[in-house]
Protein backbone atom coordinates (compact mmCIF):
# COMPACT_ATOMS: atom_id res chain seq x y z
CA UNK A 1 0.00 0.00 0.00
CA UNK A 2 2.55 2.61 1.08
CA UNK A 3 6.54 2.43 0.49
CA UNK A 4 8.80 4.58 2.44
CA UNK A 5 12.45 4.72 0.76
CA UNK A 6 15.03 6.54 2.19
CA UNK A 7 18.39 7.52 1.02
CA UNK A 8 21.64 9.53 1.61
CA UNK A 9 23.20 7.87 4.31
CA UNK A 10 27.13 6.93 4.62
CA UNK A 11 29.92 7.70 6.14
CA UNK A 12 31.42 11.16 7.51
CA UNK A 13 33.73 12.48 9.64
CA UNK A 14 32.89 13.97 13.07
CA UNK A 15 32.00 18.01 12.17
CA UNK A 16 30.84 17.14 9.06
CA UNK A 17 27.51 17.40 7.29
CA UNK A 18 24.92 14.68 5.73
CA UNK A 19 21.42 15.14 4.30
CA UNK A 20 19.25 11.88 4.42
CA UNK A 21 15.91 11.83 2.46
CA UNK A 22 12.82 9.79 2.58
CA UNK A 23 9.97 9.23 -0.33
CA UNK A 24 6.48 7.77 0.55
CA UNK A 25 4.79 6.66 -2.20
CA UNK A 26 1.74 4.10 -2.98
CA UNK A 27 -1.77 5.00 -2.71
CA UNK A 28 -1.92 7.76 -0.68
CA UNK A 29 -4.51 9.88 -0.27
CA UNK A 30 -2.69 12.41 2.51
CA UNK A 31 0.59 12.24 5.11
CA UNK A 32 -0.24 13.84 8.03
CA UNK A 33 3.09 13.48 10.40
CA UNK A 34 6.37 12.47 9.23
CA UNK A 35 9.55 11.93 11.22
CA UNK A 36 12.86 10.44 11.58
CA UNK A 37 14.41 8.35 14.10
CA UNK A 38 17.39 6.16 15.03
CA UNK A 39 18.66 3.18 16.71
CA UNK A 40 22.24 2.78 17.47
CA UNK A 41 23.59 -1.03 18.37
CA UNK A 42 22.36 -2.00 21.69
CA UNK A 43 20.15 0.88 22.14
CA UNK A 44 16.36 1.55 21.64
CA UNK A 45 15.31 3.65 18.67
CA UNK A 46 14.38 6.95 19.51
CA UNK A 47 12.67 9.88 17.74
CA UNK A 48 15.10 12.63 16.16
CA UNK A 49 12.72 14.98 14.43
CA UNK A 50 9.10 15.04 13.69
CA UNK A 51 7.10 17.29 11.18
CA UNK A 52 3.74 17.87 11.21
CA UNK A 53 2.03 20.60 9.06
CA UNK A 54 5.01 23.37 9.92
CA UNK A 55 5.69 22.66 13.24
CA UNK A 56 8.79 20.56 14.35
CA UNK A 57 9.94 18.95 17.00
CA UNK A 58 13.29 17.42 18.03
CA UNK A 59 15.36 15.87 20.27
CA UNK A 60 17.54 17.34 22.54
CA UNK A 61 20.58 16.07 21.81
CA UNK A 62 20.10 17.57 18.20
CA UNK A 63 18.75 20.81 18.62
CA UNK A 64 20.64 23.17 16.47
CA UNK A 65 22.22 21.01 14.37
CA UNK A 66 19.47 18.88 12.64
CA UNK A 67 17.05 20.09 10.21
CA UNK A 68 14.17 18.71 9.26
CA UNK A 69 11.80 19.76 6.31
CA UNK A 70 9.46 18.26 4.29
CA UNK A 71 8.22 18.91 0.19
CA UNK A 72 4.67 17.79 0.52
CA UNK A 73 4.51 17.84 -3.44
CA UNK A 74 7.18 14.94 -3.47
CA UNK A 75 5.88 13.73 -0.40
CA UNK A 76 9.01 13.71 0.88
CA UNK A 77 11.01 14.20 3.97
CA UNK A 78 14.60 15.63 4.46
CA UNK A 79 16.37 15.42 7.50
CA UNK A 80 20.01 17.89 6.86
CA UNK A 81 22.60 17.20 9.75
CA UNK A 82 25.33 19.28 10.96
CA UNK A 83 28.18 19.51 12.78
CA UNK A 84 28.00 15.49 13.17
CA UNK A 85 29.10 13.67 16.10
CA UNK A 86 30.18 9.54 16.59
CA UNK A 87 27.26 9.32 18.71
CA UNK A 88 25.46 9.95 15.43
CA UNK A 89 26.38 7.26 14.69
CA UNK A 90 23.02 5.26 13.84
CA UNK A 91 20.50 3.67 11.70
CA UNK A 92 18.32 6.17 10.42
CA UNK A 93 14.43 5.36 9.86
CA UNK A 94 11.69 7.30 7.70
CA UNK A 95 8.55 7.18 9.80
CA UNK A 96 5.55 8.91 7.88
CA UNK A 97 2.09 8.50 9.35
CA UNK A 98 -0.40 8.22 6.25
CA UNK A 99 -4.10 8.31 4.86
CA UNK A 100 -4.15 5.49 2.61
CA UNK A 101 -6.78 5.49 -0.40
CA UNK A 102 -10.15 3.47 0.36
CA UNK A 103 -8.14 1.90 4.04
CA UNK A 104 -7.66 4.65 6.16
CA UNK A 105 -5.02 6.32 8.19
CA UNK A 106 -1.72 3.75 9.37
CA UNK A 107 1.96 3.75 10.40
CA UNK A 108 4.75 3.25 7.98
CA UNK A 109 8.38 2.70 8.16
CA UNK A 110 11.47 2.77 6.17
CA UNK A 111 13.93 0.00 5.85
CA UNK A 112 16.71 2.20 7.27
CA UNK A 113 19.78 3.86 5.81
CA UNK A 114 23.04 3.56 7.66
CA UNK A 115 24.80 7.00 8.83
CA UNK A 116 28.26 6.21 10.48
CA UNK A 117 30.36 9.23 12.00
CA UNK A 118 33.96 8.81 12.39
CA UNK A 119 36.01 10.40 14.86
Amino acid sequence: QVQLVESGGGLVQAGGSLRVSCTASGSIFSIEAMGWYRQAPGKQRELVALIRDARTNYADSVKGRFTISRDNAKNTVYLQMNSLKPEDTAVYYCSANVRVINFGWGDYWGQGTQVTVSS
